[in-house]
């Protein structure tokens, strides 16, 4: 195994007892996130590594000190706040960080990714305080290689990286996206096992369009308009090749990409680099795998459905695609699929002869498709003329459009569809497109309803409503762990479906009973290892795998036994790692 760091670096003894080795004393030790224990180093190592007098004389154990820290983050005033304790706890002592993380995962998925990630990218300057992964721009770019040599991480396995042109539903963002790549790889390593010391954030900061950023005295990034065409392809281009050269094995997970180039981006690089687009694919498989679900509650067949997409960027289209694959995958024809399939842009339906977007066209429907609808020439269907005139029994919302889904439309969905399924999936929580208490009172509690933010279970007439979140985490951690774990030289379509029909098989077992569509946050880390114990079964019997040896062995022992966990180890002074 390559090491982790000059500084620090897991090993084991004699007795095959892991350890940490570490190569700096002192304050040095206590400065480094990775390396600072704080109050939970022993005696023996406060001597041994130079830290007498250093600390406050008790000596205490991780669940002590989360235990002390957690009655100070309760303390804080807003969630905003709460989010930048944590960030603050982190750049202090990572496994500190994780270990309060791991015992309250559900309370603080909400802060350190949506709803609360939105305002802290917002705000990304005005609260920056220390440094955390990398931020590539056409000032560097050139230095790539110097600049990758340079990182203190040496094995770096998954990438999470953005140009922060669409985060969430709130747009460009410039320097702020790379608060995003820092929240999600928190989740995949709280929920999803990964060592964070094999992970890394990265901004390409191909400037902003966003005026009041450029204008902002205090703004942190490039005061650019934003790249484009070919100079914005050779700086990806540039990245690429140098991670290629540094890190052969790492995972790049292309995070909030606009919908103009989130598709180019993935289809120029997945067969150069093993990677894959969260918002496309990940929330391609969140919403099938929910889809899956509902269609059991209502013990109908996914094939029986027809589907209303409203929003047509990269998670709307990344959505219907993986809906059309998951009706062939039920026994419909290709043609049969897109016909089963309406989705919606800004302008209304989306069609062959009045799109000029080359990603839409795959799911684009014929003007033939609506010529008894009444509609004039020149015009193409609104979504109420769609819902109105399809009687679509599925309804899911990725516009970034508040309260596009009224009452009206509802209704005229509850009256051809005795349980309507409909799942407004926009984040962040301002950007939903009805809120779960509307859709229910509007169905007389009939809906099948999960959403994109987290929301409070529904009080109605007596009879309380679960609202599960169709949350990207319950896929991606799962599916870049396997890419690791399995050392893919490429991550397949079918690797992202099995990733969606795991999440699917796992609500089945535990929890549609209750009448769960998702599983609690609570289960994040249950629902990585089963998604990933699947999905690196996928990829070895794909070919995608190197890891080739792994053939015949018990895949989730394998995964459950190289699950990275927040827990202090005894730590051992080397000069030389």
């Amino acid at each position: 195994m390559t090491k982790l760091s000059d500084y620090f670096n897991y090993q084991i003894d004699a007795e095959g007892n892991t350890f940490m080795a570490v190569s700096i004393r002192g304050v040095t030790l206590l400065r480094l996130p990775a390396t600072n224990k704080g109050t939970a180093f022993t005696l023996q190592e406060r001597i041994e590594l130079g830290l007498e007098g250093l600390l406050p004389p008790l000596i205490s154990e991780i669940e002590e000190q989360v235990a002390r820290l957690y009655i100070t983050y309760q303390k804080q005033t807003d969630d905003l706040a709460k989010y930048q304790f944590l960030r603050a706890m982190q750049e202090r002592s990572e496994v500190l960080f994780y270990g309060m993380l791991e015992r309250h995962l559900e309370e603080m998925v909400p802060i350190i990714y949506t709803p609360t990630i939105g305002l802290a990218v917002q705000q990304f300057s005005a609260l920056y305080r220390t440094a955390r992964g990398l931020t590539l721009s056409a000032d560097n770019i050139d230095h790539a290689d110097r600049i990758l040599d340079d990182y203190p991480w040496h094995d770096i396995r998954l990438m999470v990286v953005t140009d922060s042109s669409a985060i969430l539903g709130i747009g460009d963002q410039g320097m702020g996206g790379l608060a995003i790549c820092i929240g999600k790889l928190a989740l995949y390593t709280a929920g999803g096992g990964l060592c964070p010391f094999q992970t890394l954030p990265v901004n390409l900061d191909v400037g902003t369009n966003r005026e009041a950023l450029l204008n902002d005295p205090h703004y942190l990034g490039i005061r650019q308009k934003r790249l484009h065409d070919e100079p914005y392809f050779e700086l990806v281009d540039k990245f690429v090749t140098a991670v290629r050269n540094k890190w052969p094995k790492a995972i790049i997970q292309w995070e909030d990409f606009a919908k103009n180039v989130a598709f180019d981006v993935l289809a120029r690089y997945r067969d150069q680099i093993p990677c894959f687009n969260d918002d496309i694919q990940g929330t391609g498989a969140m919403a099938l795998a929910g889809l899956l679900s509902a269609c059991r509650i209502k013990g109908e067949s996914l094939a029986d459905q027809t589907i209303v997409v409203a929003g047509a960027g990269a998670g709307g289209i990344g959505v219907a695609s993986a809906i059309k694959e998951g009706l062939i995958r039920a026994g419909l024809t290709e043609a049969q699929a897109r016909r089963q399939i309406f989705v919606i842009d800004g302008r209304g339906l989306v069609v062959e002869d009045f799109t000029t977007d080359a990603y839409k066209l795959p799911l684009a429907h014929s003007p033939d498709s609506y010529k008894d609808w009444g509609i004039e020439a020149g015009r193409v269907p609104t979504l109420q003329e769609v819902v109105n005139y399809v009687k679509p029994g599925v309804l899911l919302g990725l516009s970034g459009v508040a309260d596009l889904f009224n009452e009206t439309m509802i209704k005229s969905m509850v009256e051809n569809h005795a349980r309507p399924i409909i799942f407004p999936l926009s984040n962040p929580t301002a950007n939903c497109e009805a809120t779960p208490q509307d859709l229910l009172e509007w169905t007389e509690g009939q809906a099948i309803v999960a959403t994109g933010s987290p929301f409070p279970d529904v009080e109605f007439q007596g009879k309380r409503y679960p609202i599960g979140q169709g949350n990207n985490a319950f896929i991606f951690p799962g599916l870049g762990f396997a890419a690791v774990l399995g050392e893919c030289t490429r991550i397949s379509d079918a690797m992202v479906a099995e990733s969606a029909y795991a999440l699917a098989d796992y609500v089945a077992e535990h929890w549609l009973d209750a009448g769960q569509i998702y599983p609690p946050v609570a289960d994040l880390k249950k629902v990585s290892l089963f998604v990933a114990t699947r999905v690196l079964a996928k990829a070895l019997e794909e070919g995608c795998a190197s890891r080739q040896d792994l053939l015949g062995t018990d895949l989730e022992a394998y995964v459950k036994a190289h699950f990275w966990q927040a827990k202090h180890l005894p730590f051992k002074y080397e000069q030389a790692l």
